[in-house]
């Protein structure tokens, strides 16, 4: 190997480790080396990313925020709104 496959390939092992510490990737020896697989599938993996991002928006700017959703879930569909609504409800019949 040369000096610059050498570096890429340590910066992709970097990488890949520090993927594996935040939980974004399992890992498994495989004799001499790690395999690493994803942690979430690609539908958990953009629900995590949209609950963390949503948390974020509503901790930081509160009542605004959540008038800013319902208005852009309105602009984007105004069925958008009904199935919130429904959502609404399933997750209040379900705190009961």
């Amino acid at each position: 190997m040369t000096g610059a496959e050498e570096r890429a390939y340590t910066t992709i092992m970097t990488t890949m480790d520090r993927l594996h510490r935040k939980g974004l990737l399992v890992r498994e020896k495989d004799g001499l080396a790690w395999r690493y697989t994803p942690a979430l599938g690609k539908a958990e993996f953009e629900k995590a990313l949209a609950d963390g991002l949503a948390a974020g928006i509503l901790q930081a700017h509160g009542e605004v925020a959540l008038s800013a959703f319902v208005d852009a879930t309105a602009e984007v569909d105004e069925g958008l709104l009904d199935q919130l609504a429904r959502l609404i409800a399933q997750r209040r019949k379900g705190r009961r």
